[in-house]
């Protein structure tokens, strides 16, 4: 059975649950304790508390989610377990408050009324920004029910597209502006596909050919309203600025306490540092025994 399009309200408890996960996750609160206890806070007329329960129950055993969101095809999508699986994942540098950043924006997306378009250009850039696999990603947003038969049957062409093609001209040929200008040339013109972008999507696909796609989506972005796909963070390094603080903080109070020991920091005589590397004969333990005889009968 296809998964059925959820119903509004379904949409909107999910962006909460999404940010509310993201949000105490940051905080240090573990990822068991966020599902045992947030489920208590979403809208009982849906179904999400529900399958956060299960989500609760099958993460104590395994520790993970996305196979427990596999089980539950009926209501999550295979992109949303795609997502959370390949931030679970061994050696993985996706971390989960990203992936759950990426599933809040797509579901207030849907809940706003998302294009068809724009649904798809939202997920296909998730998946290259972050890098999440094209072949295994693809073939999870041709599972969307939000697609119809010629889009699944178009995202699924792009597994054997992409590299061989330019993103932009894949766009551009499935758009009414590419049938719109063969139509001034010949009249009589019939796509060999029906058209699944806009005029506008075409343009902007147009004008972005032979350039980085990351400039097509962000065109996108500016001109049609298309929801803006989080970007990882870059390392900024305050953690490592401040660790060389302390370090240096450390320096100089030792050095204080050097010079408070000699009493140079109170206006009294200067200190000799020369006394704390020269080693004074009283101190030593004396010319070794038979040292003396040695040298002389030499």
């Amino acid at each position: 059975m296809p998964m059925p399009v959820l119903e509004h309200e379904e949409f909107i408890e999910q962006a909460y649950f999404f940010h509310a996960f993201r949000e105490r996750l940051a905080d240090g609160v573990p990822s068991q304790e966020i599902l045992q206890r947030i489920g208590e806070e979403l809208l009982s007329t849906t179904r999400l508390p529900m399958a956060v329960g299960f989500l609760a129950t099958e993460s104590k055993v395994s520790g993970l989610m996305a196979p427990a969101m596999r089980h539950l095809s009926h209501y999550f999508t295979a992109f949303q377990a795609h997502v959370i699986a390949q931030a679970e994942a061994d050696l993985s540098r996706f971390p989960m408050e990203q992936a759950l950043l990426v599933l809040e924006r797509e579901v207030e997306y849907k809940a706003k009324g998302a294009s068809l378009p724009g649904l798809f250009i939202y997920q296909f850039e998730s998946l290259s920004r972050n890098r999440l696999g094209y072949t295994t990603g693809l073939s999870a947003m041709a599972e969307d029910p939000m697609y119809d038969e010629d889009w699944r049957d178009y995202i699924l062409t792009l597994q054997t597209r992409l590299g061989d093609v330019d993103f932009a001209d894949l766009i551009f040929v499935r758009s009414s502006y590419f049938v719109n200008e063969r139509r001034r040339i010949n009249p009589d013109f019939i796509p060999k596909y029906p058209p699944l972008f806009g005029e506008k999507e075409g343009k902007i696909a147009r004008a972005n050919r032979g350039r980085d796609p990351l400039y097509l989506f962000s065109a996108l972005q500016r001109q049609l309203g298309y929801p803006e796909v989080p970007r990882p963070k870059r390392p900024d390094g305050v953690e490592d600025r401040i660790a060389l603080l302390e370090q240096r903080v450390a320096q100089l109070e030792s050095r204080l306490k050097f010079v408070e020991s000699e009493g140079g920091g109170g206006g009294g005589a200067p200190v000799d540092v020369m006394k704390q590397v020269m080693v004074n004969p009283e101190d030593t333990a004396g010319i070794p025994a038979g040292w003396t005889a040695r040298r002389l009968g030499s």
